[in-house]
């Protein structure tokens, strides 16, 4: 399966232009399914309502699937099942249980309820296209590193084995004032670490990129420049940038050539810097467009077409120089980046990479746990971190005599 994370700076029609892809794939002859938790915005567009409980078909536009995610029902699913599942404690506690017409989303929600929708949809094996609508760009970002984050905090809190729960049993009854028995603690941690474990592995699939829409304002190459090497941290490729709401030029309307002659400005800055990806050129209909028709105006077919998966490679890649210079080098693609922007730590076997305000920690592969980190360079969008063997730690080879 395909799957095409559409986001951008708010207010670049990212909503419209994810319906737009959804119907160019369906067009092209693959089942195709949209995801968006946006209530009226796809109605609007695509002139029908998605299905809630289940995907419903576009009838306008055969093999296109709908789906809007309902973030309250997700959340009053799960906190009614969590409250089922820890009635035990929550009796010795003393608590009085919550019924369902009182609960209400609490802020986060959509995101989990986001997560959960893409692992069903991978998980049913229905689709050849998942086309998700998602949130703004620096939330998407958080969003898409939220498995790997919690499932991280999970193993340090949580360590798999299974002595560690002797030790954690007197701490929890402290906390609670009450015995918790661990075994329980631990069944809760292995079942969050398969689901998070699920979603990741949909999020890391190669054949999953993310597309960017924006429009083609003065500062639309900056903005997306820093988002793309916050993407590019944790290992999301852009795959297109989709620039949105263009007017045509050679208006002689002086308003309408002086608007058009800033956005082709912005439009030739963005070709400059995204030379290795497709920038996408989507005209301004003169209103929102409505109904299928309108809709398929939007993207051409090379626009439309997701582009074929890359191998499933782990981009941070080690480099081997020890015959040459004596260094390990772990090369991390971070197209965008700047210098002025990035921040590294190593913290035991772990390494903290920051670029602006994304930070991602990852563990050391184990021939650099051997390794001081002796210094790094940013070049040609990649960050290049170079590590010296430490003797005391390194192999020996044997002397001969």
């Amino acid at each position: 399966m395909r799957t095409v994370l559409v986001t951008g700076p708010g207010g670049a029609g990212r909503t419209t232009l994810a319906a737009a892809t959804a119907l160019a794939g369906a067009r092209q002859g693959a089942r195709t399914l949209l995801l968006t938790t946006q209530s009226s915005a796809p109605e609007a567009v695509l002139g029908v309502r998605p299905g809630v409980a289940e995907p419903a078909p576009i009838a306008a536009a055969p093999g296109l699937h709908a789906h809007r995610i309902d973030p309250a029902d997700r959340f009053r699913q799960e906190f009614l099942a969590f409250q089922e599942r820890a009635g035990a404690a929550l009796d010795l506690l003393g608590a009085a249980p919550l019924d369902e017409d009182e609960l209400t989303e609490l802020p986060g929600s959509e995101s989990f309820a986001l997560l959960h929708a893409l692992r069903a949809a991978h998980a049913s094996d229905a689709w050849d296209l998942l086309v998700v609508d998602m949130p703004p760009a620096a939330e998407t970002i958080r969003l898409l590193a939220l498995p790997a984050q919690v499932r991280r905090y999970l193993r340090r809190l949580l360590p798999p084995e299974r002595q560690a729960a002797r030790a954690l049993r007197p701490v929890l009854a402290q906390l609670a004032g009450v015995p918790m028995p661990a075994q329980k603690l631990y069944e809760a941690a292995e079942r969050w670490e398969r689901e998070l474990a699920a979603v990741q592995r949909v999020v890391d699939a190669p054949g999953t990129t993310v597309r960017l829409v924006t429009d083609a304002g003065p500062v639309a190459t900056a903005a997306l420049r820093t988002l793309r090497a916050g993407l590019a941290l944790h290992g999301r490729r852009t795959d297109a940038v989709l620039v949105n709401r263009l007017l045509p030029t050679g208006s002689a309307d002086p308003f309408l050539a002086g608007l058009s002659g800033i956005q082709q400005t912005a439009l030739k800055a963005l070709r400059e810097e995204f030379t290795d990806i497709p920038v996408h050129e989507v005209p301004h209909l003169g209103r929102d467009p409505q109904g299928v028709e309108e809709l398929g105006a939007l993207l051409d077919g090379a626009a439309g077409t997701p582009p074929p998966a890359p191998p499933a490679d782990d981009p941070w890649t080690v480099e081997d120089r020890l015959a040459s210079d004596g260094l390990l080098v772990w090369r991390v693609p971070l197209p965008g980046a700047r210098r002025d922007g990035l921040g590294l730590v190593r913290r035991g076997d772990e390494i903290v990479v920051t670029v602006g305000r994304f930070r991602r920690i990852r563990t050391l592969p184990s021939a650099l746990r051997r390794c001081t980190v002796s210094g790094a360079s940013l070049r040609d969008g990649a960050l290049e971190i170079r590590f010296t063997p430490d003797p005391g730690l390194w192999p020996r080879t044997a002397s001969s005599d």
